[in-house]
């Protein structure tokens, strides 16, 4: 089950290919459908993403409100989230060690997971320009990241819970300026910029989600590969995320978090490689699709 938002901000469904208007097919067929955008249906819970899509399986049969993916222009799947994006850093240790020499921090992995938050204003949609800030960052990177979507409210949850409280999961791009991230001594302001967060372009359902070790997360720029690894490679994985992070903070559902990403960062390269104007960036994750930008000026 693979859900996104359309471009008049209503819930649609991707099935082999084609996407069909929930609201549109609800009308044709004269049926209810118990959530009209994907925030509404996170909240909502599994038992309605189940029934959204079985009323999409029903349109598609009938012939009514589809149309071929590559036709459609998505919004971000939720393209104002309630609250910050929940990130984690140094993730996978190759990204550690490959920053380490450049940040002059330690190449080792991290004891516990290292949290920060992205502003929810900076998502974008897929297609959608990240804007290259050439008059505040001259060190614009990328970062591709497999991100979960939190289904329902949450706090102390056991690791053994935590996949009970996944919605599904996106892509990420946590586009990041180096420069600013050194300045500041802390990430927040390097990683908010408008246009720092393309998501998506579909969320897919967490009970059609592969093993960990089947999802790849990889990123190209310009058509070049420069980041590749399998989800079973994080330091801290889904459970620990989960547990430490609700530890005494409430998760809510609609919540996004970005897991981390692996090696491959622009910054990581001698000399590094970092997005200039003209760049086209391709998340590719497992299940999810491409998630393609380009950068302007």
């Amino acid at each position: 089950m693979k859900f996104l938002t359309l471009e008049d901000g209503q819930l649609g469904v991707l099935y082999d290919g084609v996407v069909i208007d929930v609201v549109a097919a609800a009308q044709f067929l004269s049926v209810a459908t118990p959530a009209t955008s994907l925030e509404a249906l996170v909240s909502a819970g599994d038992s309605a993403a189940g029934e959204v899509f079985r009323l999409a399986q029903q349109a598609l049969q009938e012939g009514c409100a589809s149309r071929p993916f590559g036709e459609v222009k998505p919004m971000a799947p939720l393209p104002v989230p309630r609250r910050n994006i929940l990130c984690l850093g140094k993730n996978y240790l190759e990204h550690a060690q490959e920053l380490a020499p450049k940040m002059k921090t330690s190449g080792e992995a991290p004891r516990q997971p290292i949290f920060f938050t992205k502003a929810g204003s900076a998502v974008i949609a897929p297609g959608e320009a990240i804007p290259a800030w050439q008059k505040y960052t001259q060190k614009l990177d990328y970062e591709a990241e497999l991100a979960l979507v939190i289904g329902r409210n949450g706090r102390d949850i056991a690791p053994a819970d935590a996949w009970n409280y996944v919605f599904g999961y996106t892509a990420i791009n946590d586009i990041s300026a180096r420069d600013l991230q050194k300045g500041h001594h802390q990430w927040f302001r390097a990683k908010s910029l408008d246009g720092f967060a393309p998501m998506g372009p579909v969320v897919v359902h967490h009970s059609v989600m592969p093993a960990p070790a089947d999802i790849e997360v990889k990123c190209f720029v310009n058509g070049e590969q420069r980041q590749g690894a399998t989800f079973d490679q994080l330091i801290f994985d889904v459970p620990a995320i989960i547990s430490v992070l609700s530890a005494g903070m409430t998760l809510q559902a609609g919540d996004i978090i970005a897991t981390g990403t692996p090696g491959g960062v622009g910054m990581g390269f001698t000399p590094p490689k970092y997005l200039q104007p003209g760049d086209e960036v391709v998340v590719d994750i497992s299940g999810v699709g491409e998630l393609r930008n380009p950068v302007i000026e």
